[in-house]
Order: C-alpha cells, then sequence, then structure tokens
C-alpha cells in the first residue's frame, strides 16, 4: 500500500449529516435549524486526511457500505491523494453517518450510526496487504470493533510498532490492551471513564492519568479543550492551549491526534509534538465542518 515511511491509520468512515442551530433541543423539542451540509467524516477518515495533509505519508483502512456515501469518501480520499485499497466493502451494511447538530458558539452534539464500520473485522486485518516494514506509528480510534482494534494493537506490539490509541468514543477495553500502547490520548470525560477516577479539579485529573500510566500506558496525553493538554509519563506536563474562537470543535481531536502523530514520527519530542498539534487543531476550530477545516502543514508555522 505505500513504498515510503507511514503512518497507519485504521478507523471509521462516515459520512457527516451537519445542521447549524442557535441551541440544543429539549427531549420532545423540534427546532429549525439553519445552514445544511453533507461532508464526508468519521474518525479515521479525519485522522488519515489530516495525517495527509500535515505532510504524514498515510496508509488507511476502514469499511463503508457500497453506495453513494462510499462513491462521495473514495472521491475525496484520491482528490487528497490518499491510497483507497484498504477501504474495505460491506455489500449489505450501509456506509456510517453521523448526524451532527452544531450550536452558535461552536459546541457540537454528535449521534452515531457505525453502519459497516461495525463490521470491520480481524479477517478483514489479516488479509489486507499492509505493508507493516514501512510503518511506524499506528493511529486508532474506537468507532470500529473493540475486538479488532485489539488485534490491531497486539499486531503493531508484536511487530514491534509504537501505537497511539484515541480513545473515543470512550468504552471498555481489555486490560492487557494498555500495556502495548505507546500513547493513549482521552478527552477529560473519555479519561474519567476509563480511569474510573472522577474528574472536578487538576489533583484528580492527574490521578486519572496517573491510574492510565499504572495500567501499562507509557505516555498520557489528556486533551482539555481551551484548557491546554496534560501530559503523564511518570511526572504531570501542562501544556497551554493557543486561545482561539471556536466555530465549530468537530473533528478538533483528530487534527490534535493526526499532527502528534505526524510530529513524533518526525522525531521531534513530545512536547513541540504537542505544541504542534494544539496549532493545528485551534486552526480547525475556526472552520466549519470535520475534514473541510482540517488545515494544510503550510499553515502551521
Amino acid at each position: 500500500m505505500t513504498d515510503g515511511r507511514s503512518i497507519l491509520v485504521v478507523g471509521s468512515s462516515n459520512m457527516d449529516l451537519v445542521v447549524k442551530i442557535n441551541k440544543f433541543p429539549l427531549p420532545g423539542e423540534t427546532l429549525l435549524g439553519g445552514d445544511f451540509f453533507m461532508n464526508s467524516g468519521g474518525k479515521g477518515a479525519n485522522q488519515a486526511i489530516a495525517v495527509s495533509r500535515l505532510g504524514g505519508d498515510v496508509q488507511f483502512v476502514c469499511k463503508t457500505g457500497r453506495d453513494a456515501f462510499r462513491d462521495k469518501t473514495v472521491s475525496l480520499f484520491k482528490e487528497e491523494g490518499i491510497d483507497t485499497r484498504g477501504m474495505l466493502v460491506d455489500e449489505e451494511k450501509p456506509s456510517g453517518v453521523a448526524v451532527i447538530m452544531v450550536d452558535k458558539s461552536g459546541e457540537n452534539s454528535i449521534v452515531v450510526a457505525p453502519g459497516a464500520n461495525s463490521s470491520l473485522c480481524v479477517s478483514d486485518i489479516d488479509n489486507l496487504d499492509i505493508k507493516w516494514e514501512f510503518v511506524d506509528f499506528v493511529l486508532l480510534q474506537l468507532e470500529i470493533p473493540i475486538e479488532t482494534v485489539a488485534h490491531i494493537v497486539n499486531l503493531a506490539s508484536e511487530k514491534g510498532k509504537k501505537v497511539i490509541l484515541n480513545p473515543a468514543p470512550a468504552a471498555d477495553l481489555p486490560e492487557d490492551l494498555f500495556r502495548k500502547l505507546h500513547i493513549i490520548t482521552p478527552n477529560k470525560i473519555e479519561a474519567e471513564s476509563i480511569s474510573g477516577v472522577k474528574i472536578t479539579d487538576n489533583e484528580s485529573l492527574v490521578k486519572a492519568a496517573e491510574v492510565l500510566h499504572g495500567l501499562g500506558v507509557e505516555h498520557v496525553i489528556i486533551t482539555l479543550g481551551s484548557e491546554g493538554v496534560l501530559l503523564y509519563s511518570g511526572t504531570p506536563k501542562w501544556i497551554p492551549a493557543i486561545p482561539t474562537i471556536s466555530v465549530d470543535s468537530t473533528g478538533a481531536g483528530d487534527v490534535f491526534n493526526a499532527a502528534l502523530t505526524v510530529s513524533l514520527s518526525e522525531g521531534k519530542d513530545f512536547e513541540e509534538a504537542i505544541r504542534f498539534a494544539n496549532k493545528a487543531a485551534s486552526i480547525s476550530i475556526t472552520r466549519f465542518g470535520a475534514i473541510p477545516s482540517i488545515p494544510h502543514r503550510k499553515e502551521i508555522s
């Protein structure tokens, strides 16, 4: 799938159906929204395109239905210069869909119907011609089956590859998976869910990071939006966010993870990589949509 050093991204591909709203509806309430957008998305696709735009060589693996949403996504990936041979097809299930509401402050609310993402299975991975010899980092999320994620982590660990897990959406994970992770990158809600620590202040936030580190993860990076990032590799280190007025935060976490991975793959240290990722994410939230908001390398000084 590639002849150069690369980042392997395995994850979801969705079609994002986005509506701008003034406020989120209450249960049973119907609201008239504003503009409607339909864009390719999904955490895996977002991260793969972000890796490519930010200068990384990416192998991407996902599964879609055989439908118009797939056609649109494949066309986009070809425009981005990304190999589409790892984009598998489920002949029965439709492509995944995300219904997204974005309010006037840029906050979002998302519901995902996973569709074919839920059928990306262990045998699919084993049957793919992944060029492991060229892979430096593996970037994963949790919008595909956990057993598939665990299988990829095991394969990557056996081959000595560095695995970065973006544990979104939060889910129960096999305990032996953690010790095979180079980095885990939860946000505050995900860190609380996975660690079991109720996060109310900086002290409890560090405690949550300690729990994850204690499970065997080498480096814990907890993203805190406008409050910055906590890096924990045995001791806590805080990296501030870049003050930015948000238009739409959809996909910002995916841009952060992709930029972090690209920077680390280039040999940067953790603080420098996190600052690069913060800059990329801060640009993305000034634009509407997930993939349309992803910056190119030349935009990041």
